[in-house]
């Protein structure tokens, strides 16, 4: 038996009262060419730039070229499974990473997803790659020291929280380990660290993260990697990702140091996808935005105000030389950018001198404000009389005669040089480095042979934990040399190196 009219009738008019329209409007292209990496896609009207794009097969995109009647598109993955015609659309979004403390003590990629085996990231919140700069009101001026750990950087090109220090030099000099060695020193500062890798191989990243796990310090690290293997995009994302989640612990009220190890192979990567979308090339063929590509990223590092509550990010960025060429376009470009640079040479390297930092070339524009009084008073005289010695030493291969007091420089170069040479994964307590350098600068160590440098320095700072503990506390507290520390030092002194030279 069939329904009647009415029936019918009453069910329709059901249905139509509980209709909803549901459009959704989507904006939508289809690709044109695709090839290296990049796409380019008609039809895509209202696309933004540096909007995420969605493809077929699960790959994204970002809109980079936004032309009359096409759109430049980078690939973040494989453009094996993509083809001419494919459906594109656009998601309304600009890329964002993982952002929190969830992501200490991991491994993640350019687009912050682990690649560690860990499992996935339980993230706090996300947040836009492209961060705005902190302007000149939010900031204050850097007066905080971040101690590395290394004697010749913390006492004479001094790093303060918020600084931006280019670690400058050529391959096999030293560069990474000066970041490892700072990271290591940062284990109960309470200062997060990001170590960003970019295009470096996966062997030698996995070495950096087992030397972090080995120094227990991974727990306070994050690691981005772009390795060499990865897609261009992908390099050239890697800092701005890894820049996004130093900023969680800046406008959070905490300290944070990143690293971008190195920004030469990030520009790479970035003229790799320049002329790809066919951007004319300019000075060695990088675009002409290079400059900007680095300056947006460095001026994000800051020191907040105390109203927005004092946080701080601190980027320490490498560049890698080619034939000790520092006036090539990426390194000027970047020292200019930069607050100071730290120059590490192949010669003194090979001569053994390591940390292999150039004293002549290396400058903090911060100075002496990034450092605590006590290390600023013992260090003042250490960079003039180095920088004095490198001069003499020159002279004094010529093999001329010396008089008395050259010889006494020479000697005295000699033995601070000797001082400040220090082992990779062993940095130095603030106080030590303080205690040993007043020995060297105020001549107590010019009757002590150059060989028997290190060990002095060894058995003195031993000594003076067991038997002046006082010293080196109060040094650590008041931060400060006054009289009577400075008398119970040089006592101190004295006194060990009669021990010292009994033991002969």
């Amino acid at each position: 038996m069939g329904l009647g009219f009415t029936e019918i009738a009453s069910i329709i008019k059901k249905e139509i009262e509980g209709y909803e329209e549901k459009l959704k409007m989507e904006n939508v292209g289809h690709v044109m060419q695709v090839g290296d990496g990049v796409a380019r896609i008609y039809g895509l009207d209202d696309c933004m730039s540096n909007e995420l794009l969605e493809f077929p097969n699960n790959v994204y995109g970002i809109a980079m070229n936004l032309e009359e009647d096409n759109v430049g598109s980078i690939l973040l993955g494989s453009d094996e499974k993509i083809k001419e015609g494919d459906i594109v659309k656009t998601t309304g979004k600009i890329v964002q990473v993982p952002v929190g403390k969830a992501l200490l003590g991991r491994v993640v990629n350019a687009l912050g997803q682990p690649i560690d085996g860990k499992g996935p990231v339980a993230a706090e919140e996300y947040k836009s790659i492209e961060g705005t700069t902190p302007n000149v009101v939010e900031r204050q001026p850097v007066k905080e020291p971040l101690q590395t750990g290394i004697k010749a950087i913390d006492a004479m090109i001094p790093i303060g929280r918020g600084q931006r220090e280019l670690i400058i030099g050529d391959r096999q000099t030293g560069k990474t380990a000066i970041l490892v060695d700072t990271i290591i020193n940062q284990r109960e500062s309470g200062i997060y660290c990001i170590y960003v890798a970019i295009g470096q191989k996966m062997s030698t990243v996995a070495n950096v993260v087992k030397t972090l796990e080995d120094a227990k310090v991974m727990d306070i690290s994050i690691v981005v990697v772009a390795s060499a293997g990865d897609p261009a995009p992908l390099q050239y994302l890697a800092p701005y990702a890894g820049c996004a989640m130093g900023e969680y612990f800046r406008d959070n009220g905490m300290h944070a140091v990143i690293m971008y190890d190195d920004l030469y192979k990030h520009a790479i990567a970035y003229r790799q996808i320049s002329l790809l979308l066919r951007r004319p090339p300019g000075r060695e063929a990088f675009p002409g935005d290079i400059f900007n590509l680095h300056s947006r990223l460095l001026e994000r590092a800051a020191k907040l105000n105390s109203d927005l509550g004092g946080g701080s990010l601190t980027a320490l960025p490498v560049v890698e030389t080619q034939g000790g060429d520092y006036s090539a376009y990426i390194p000027t470009n970047v020292i200019s950018i930069t607050d100071g640079q730290i120059y590490l040479e192949s010669d003194l390297f090979n001569a053994g001198v390591r940390p292999a930092i150039s004293v002549g070339l290396s400058v903090s524009r911060v100075g002496g404000n990034a450092q605590i009084p006590a290390m600023k008073k013992v260090a003042g005289m250490l960079r003039l009389t180095l920088a004095q010695y490198r001069e003499l030493a020159s002279f004094a291969q010529f093999g001329s005669e010396l008089d008395k007091y050259t010889q006494a420089q020479l000697s005295k170069g000699e033995r601070l040089v000797e001082l400040l040479k220090q082992p990779q994964y062993t940095p130095v307590a603030v106080e030590d480095q303080v205690m040993a350098i007043f020995a060297g600068i105020n001549g107590y160590l010019d009757d002590i042979p150059v060989n028997k440098i290190k060990a002095f320095e060894r058995e003195f700072l031993k000594f003076m934990k067991e038997k002046y503990a006082s010293v080196s506390i109060e040094i650590k507290e008041k931060k400060k040399l006054d009289p009577d520390v400075t008398h119970k030092l040089e006592d101190a002194i004295k006194e060990f190196k009669q021990i010292f030279a009994k033991k002969g």
